[in-house]
């Protein structure tokens, strides 16, 4: 079944080239190209029975066709079958066409049914002119939607994957997965799941389809799971094959530098403190997940980490998604390091270049013992002289490729540095389970001390006036807020309130407090000035976009305005939350929607009213939005499925993980070749 696709009958090297885009190689990947979706072609619905929304096939009798001018040329053609009348309406056709459509012939069509000025409409439907005599056909099964790509047409897929339909029953694709699995799931046998999928009955439940959850979808969703999942056990099985140099002193350092805080660690720190120290003691490379909510205090045990690293005569390196974010780390960092005598070096993509060659040659000599910035580390030209300890925060807003990239920067003679990852964003565990399983996790799971739950409110924009009075009221007493909007400027699509007007608007409305403004668009160093003059006081009310969503940190901040916050996800609205309840102060949080909201939206803004826990917070967001929108970015951290679902199949990840780690051990050939039909070639994976 791994024969080119151009053994099958029509395919050439162009629409070769062209199925290529959709991941399709060999005659085995079009059995794995699965529908998206799902349509019912099997009988013939009554015009007079049509209900509107739905997706029918019909035939009637043409009462008419006319072409009419309404703003746009239309072809109308009026069809009958006795129980009722059905408009079928072209924007696009030929003459040829049209004088297809003539009085008394007959039509079978397929489309979606509207509601028309004169009853029932389909626009643009499939339809067949029948000949004299001629019956409607009905299909025998389903019809499949594929995924598509431009110039390959649904007809041709389906006639493809027909073609290897009839090729599989000669040469089924072999059965990878232990017999006592299947057996004790009670799964179907891949060929007859694989022929289900592509060809449902007439009686098949199509609810069940939609929903993904018939035996044959999970069939192969379990599969699909367990492919990702092995993948990235591979990755953590090599790492524990590779060297890492063993960071087994500084001990004096670390408790000098603890005992200096000005603040006591939680139990939750020193316990994922000394997982990571048992870890870099080793002679093999950490690879450590760190979860916290906002505000747990992940900075600091990563500046623990860092401190133990170059104690040990080894450069730390600290990778953030934004520049805001990178610069509040290098000046936490700096504040730290500087009374020890570590210099923190900067680096990232907006630097003049006498600053960046400075930072180059410093990193290079090994004089800069730290390293702070944005993916400008894993940059072509820049060589580490010991990189032992490379620290990535948010995670995912980088990805598994990036991530390597960054670690290999660090292969020398003593092996691979010991690698740190975070993340604000705390993760359900079965989307741990299955997006970080090449990575052990910690998880600091407390609070510091007086730190207040901020308290959560959704209002309507409509109140926009009262909101206006109770930040003047804040200011005035001394406290400072942030009012965060979705845009920078206006949009005549997107009906946001846009970061420029609602600062002219406030500064207009509030002429005796001093208001900034930060967006992405601003310079490096106006943002900075900005974030600055907010963090000294000198801003009482600081107008921004998304920018400050992660690590800003001002402790008199005590009430945040979100603008338009149904149109924004969970995860994304407890961060923002996240940047007040920082100081003593009982903080606030204004969710400001415009109504009507929505039934998600609705859902949305209660969880945040009832809820500071970010791990509730996150498995909310996993259900209403799905993983890739949970972990803030569709390209980056997390792989595409073709049939799982994180949320739909979760449960499955348990079954799938035990799976996983007996046939690593016991069929280990099968496990790569499951790897394999899933992913491909996977080695670029584990060495980028």
């Amino acid at each position: 079944m791994e024969s080119p696709l151009t053994c099958l009958q029509g395919v050439g090297p162009a629409l070769a080239k062209k199925l290529e885009k959709l991941g399709l190689f060999c005659v085995e990947d079009l059995l794995f190209l699965l529908p998206l979706r799902y349509e019912d072609r099997t009988q013939l619905v009554k015009i007079g029975a049509l209900v509107a929304g739905s997706r029918c096939l019909v035939t009637g009798e043409v009462l008419l066709a006319e072409t009419v001018y309404r703003g746009r040329r239309n072809l109308l053609v009026r069809i009958g079958d006795g129980s009722g009348q059905l408009t079928l309406r072209f924007f696009y056709f030929s003459r040829q066409q049209q004088a297809q459509f003539q009085a008394g012939s007959s039509v079978t069509c397929f489309g979606e049914v509207r509601r028309g000025q004169a009853g029932f409409e389909m626009i643009h439907p499939e339809y067949r002119v029948l000949r004299e005599n001629q019956d409607a056909a009905t299909n025998d099964s389903l019809t499949p939607i594929y995924p598509a790509t431009e110039g390959v047409q649904q007809g041709r897929l389906r006639n493809l994957t027909d073609q290897a339909l009839r090729l599989m029953q000669k040469t089924p694709p072999a059965e990878l997965l232990p017999a006592n699995v299947t057996d004790r799931l009670g799964m179907p046998s891949l060929a007859e799941a694989i022929r289900y999928l592509h060809r449902p009955p007439p009686d098949a439940d199509v609810q069940l389809l939609l929903q993904g959850r018939h035996p044959c979808q999970q069939r192969l969703a379990f599969e699909e799971l367990l492919a990702h999942y092995l993948s990235l056990r591979q990755l953590r099985a090599l790492a524990e094959t590779e060297d890492a140099p063993a960071l087994t002193g500084g001990e004096t350092e670390v408790a000098r530098f603890i005992g200096d805080l000005p603040f006591e660690l939680t139990g939750a720190q020193k316990r994922v403190i000394d997982e990571i120290v048992a870890d870099l003691s080793e002679p093999h490379p950490m690879m450590r997940l760190i979860q916290g909510d906002v505000g747990s205090g992940k900075t600091v045990v990563a500046a623990i980490a860092c401190l133990k690293a170059i104690a040990c005569g080894v450069q730390a390196a600290i990778m953030a998604p934004t520049e805001i974010l990178a610069e509040q780390h290098w000046r936490h960092f700096a504040d730290w390091f500087r009374p020890l005598g570590i210099e923190p070096a900067w680096l990232s993509g907006s630097q003049r270049a006498a600053a960046r060659r400075e930072s180059l040659r410093s990193i290079t000599d090994g004089q800069a013992k730290l390293v702070v910035g944005t993916h400008a580390l894993f940059q072509e030209g820049v060589e580490f002289d010991r990189l032992g300890l490379v620290i990535i925060d948010e995670q995912h807003r980088f990805g598994v490729h990036q991530r390597m990239a960054l670690r290999d920067k660090g292969v020398s003679a003593e092996g691979h540095p010991h690698q740190l990852v975070m993340t604000a964003t705390p993760i359900p565990r079965t989307l741990a389970m299955a997006a970080y399983a090449d990575l052990d996790t910690s998880v600091i799971d407390e609070l510091p001390p007086g730190r207040q739950p901020v308290s959560t409110i959704a209002v309507p924009d409509t109140r926009r006036s009262e909101i206006i009075e109770r930040v003047r009221s804040a200011c005035a007493s001394g406290q400072q807020a942030y009012w965060v909007c979705p845009l920078i400027e206006e949009s005549e699509v997107l009906d946001y309130q846009a970061a420029e007007a609602s600062y002219q608007m406030l500064t207009n409305a509030l002429p005796d407090l001093r208001v900034g403004l930060v967006h992405g668009r601003m310079r490096p160093a106006e943002k900075e000035r900005g974030m600055q003059a907010f963090k000294e006081g000198l801003i009482q009310l600081l107008v921004a976009t998304t920018v400050i969503e992660v690590g800003v940190d001002v402790p008199n901040a005590s009430l945040m305005i979100i603008e338009n916050a149904e149109r924004m996800g969970l995860s994304q609205l407890h961060q923002l939350r996240g940047r007040v309840g920082r100081g003593a102060l009982q903080s606030h949080c204004v969710l400001l929607y415009k109504p009507p909201l929505g039934r998600i939206a609705k859902e949305r803004l209660a969880v945040l009213r009832d809820t500071n826990d970010g791990f509730i917070v996150a498995q909310r967001d996993l259900e209403l939005r799905g993983p890739g929108e949970l972990l803030g970015t569709r390209q980056t951290g997390l792989p595409d499925y073709r049939i799982a679902n994180l949320v739909r199949d979760a449960e499955l990840m348990p079954r799938v993980q035990m799976t996983a780690e007996a046939m690593r051990t016991a069929s280990e050939k099968n496990a790569a070749a499951i790897v394999r039909r899933w992913l491909g070639d996977t080695r670029p994976y584990g060495k980028v």
